[in-house]
């Protein structure tokens, strides 16, 4: 199982970031790289990262690949997993897990964040078995405007008891 380490996007990483490419048939299940890096910017709540394989761990300037992108935002107590890229070369190799779990990782540090949540589009059946995998269960948000193609989950352990 690989691990990873999430970097800031930064003017050495940008071009390697813009050029990760999903499966064809993946397009039309997540956003762009180019508006992903536009709301971040926009949004200060959203934070960015680029996902190189652990190797890269203590370089100050990776020399290896990055293998994809992943995004989160800290908003009202939840830290909520806006994006995940894993670049089709690096797919089905566990990277995807990988990163996951290390955005989990991070977002149980911040003792503000007291819901960790993510959603995917319903067609997206990977992402779905992925996330049921790692303990997210469906999560009614009354807060979030409706969309029928959206899911929303929120990690099981995240949940307080009821």
């Amino acid at each position: 199982m690989p691990s990873v380490t999430l970097r800031p996007i930064t003017k050495h990483n940008l071009a390697q970031c813009l050029s990760l490419r999903p499966n064809p048939d993946q397009i039309k299940l997540i956003a762009s790289m180019e508006k992903s890096l536009a709301q971040a910017k926009e949004r200060t709540e959203l934070r960015p990262f680029a996902v190189y394989d652990s190797r890269s761990r203590g370089m100050e300037d990776p020399k290896e690949p990055v293998i994809g992108f992943v995004m989160y935002e800290l908003a009202a107590g939840v830290g909520f997993i806006e994006r995940l890229l894993v670049d089709r070369e690096w797919q089905a190799q566990g990277y995807g897990r990988a990163t996951l779990k290390e955005v989990i990782r991070r977002l149980k540090l911040h003792p503000e964040v007291e819901l960790i949540a993510t959603s995917h589009r319903e067609e997206n059946i990977n992402m779905a078995k992925l996330l049921k995998s790692l303990d997210f269960i469906p999560w009614v948000t009354p807060f979030v405007p409706e969309d029928p193609g959206e899911i929303f989950l929120r990690l099981k352990e995240a949940q307080a008891e009821e």
